[in-house]
């Protein structure tokens, strides 16, 4: 049985970062791309040089506000699972207008990132939106 020269890594699908994008700075596509290499190279410093940034801007990118997915993907990468907290509406936001990015891998490269619609956050939105409005209801009704 001959056996593949790198092992199967599996990148988990994420939401990222939620920035104000640039176009030389940390784009959802720079992003996917990021992990992708990260899971082919298993090092921080060479995927971040290969999407052209420096170690230290994926290190302060990871801790950003809404970089828990980021993160949680970034983790599970290199087998260090992390608790990620709970979604915030700006988040939720981000998420359904984006959607999520899956790096694609084969034959432990990185080949591609897939964009997939987030119906989940579109539904959590929903809820929370009929939860409100119930709640608004609610409160006009004592008022009378």
């Amino acid at each position: 049985m001959r056996e593949s020269p790198s092992p199967r890594r599996r990148v988990p699908a994420f939401t990222p970062v939620p920035l104000r994008y640039r176009k030389d700075g940390w784009t959802p596509m720079r992003q996917a791309d990021f992990l992708g290499a990260l899971a082919e190279t298993w090092s921080v410093a060479a995927a971040a040089n290969r999407v052209g940034m420096g170690r230290e801007s994926a290190y302060r990118l990871r801790e950003k506000d809404g970089a828990d997915s980021f993160a949680a993907a970034w983790d599970a990468i290199l087998a260090e699972p992390r608790r990620i907290r709970k979604s915030t509406h700006e988040l939720l936001w981000h998420r359904a207008f984006y959607g999520s990015l899956k790096p694609v891998m084969r034959g432990g490269k990185h080949v591609g990132t897939l964009i997939t619609p987030d119906d989940d956050a579109v539904f959590r939105l929903y809820r929370r939106e009929m939860a409100r409005e119930a709640l608004i209801r609610r409160l006009n009704r004592r008022s009378r």
